[in-house]
């Protein structure tokens, strides 16, 4: 009798995953407070660079930037893994092409206060998208609609959900988890989850 590996799926071999994690089919919402419900005629995007210069687009001049369909696998720090999610976004390249900075940082913005902070290289180079789309699908509320963060070569949550803006930095700032104890970076192939990993 053979043994199979918890979480094979047929899809990709388990050695594919970080280190202790498993494969799951659903799409689990883990969020700490309630779902902003925000409406499209509502919602914008800020970029703020170090000097405080401001670029903004609305939903309507968001939706007219050229769009990527990455497909990327997920990865949760409660230990979950979604492998070949299909999104639909505006690369971060795309939105900081006309943003003169030096900074070195980003701290990333949502609806309901939440933040999260990364190094401003974990955005660029086709790393990181402003994504509206999930499975040919508006991205519902539970999952960060209307638009959400997507790093996905990073744990999830720092895949800011209902995001609104992201402030350019000299200096790192942690965020909401990032504060709570989560770690600071938060690679999941050398499970860096907690401060101290």
């Amino acid at each position: 009798m053979g043994i199979v590996s918890p979480g094979f799926s047929g899809r990709r071999r388990a050695a594919d995953l970080p280190p202790g994690q498993y494969l799951t089919e659903d799409f689990p919402v883990l969020s700490a407070g309630p779902t902003p419900q925000v409406r499209l005629e509502d919602w914008s995007l800020t970029v703020t660079t170090e000097t405080g210069q401001e670029h903004r687009w609305t939903w309507e001049e968001f939706r007219a930037l050229p769009t990527e369909q990455p497909t990327v696998d997920l990865h949760c720090v409660t230990r979950w893994s979604k492998l070949g999610t299909r999104w639909e976004g505006v690369s971060l390249d795309t939105l900081l092409a006309d943003v003169e900075t030096t900074a070195d940082y980003a701290l990333a913005h949502s609806y309901g206060g939440y933040t999260t902070n990364m190094p401003l290289e974990d955005l660029l180079d086709g790393r990181a998208w402003i994504a509206f789309r999930f499975d040919g699908e508006a991205l519902t509320p539970e999952h960060g609609g209307p638009a959400r963060l997507l790093v996905p070569h990073l744990y999830l949550w720092k895949s800011a959900k209902w995001v609104r803006g992201i402030t350019l930095l000299h200096q790192d700032q942690p965020g909401f988890w990032e504060t709570a104890g989560y770690h600071d970076y938060g690679d999941p192939w050398r499970e860096q989850r907690y401060w101290g990993d």
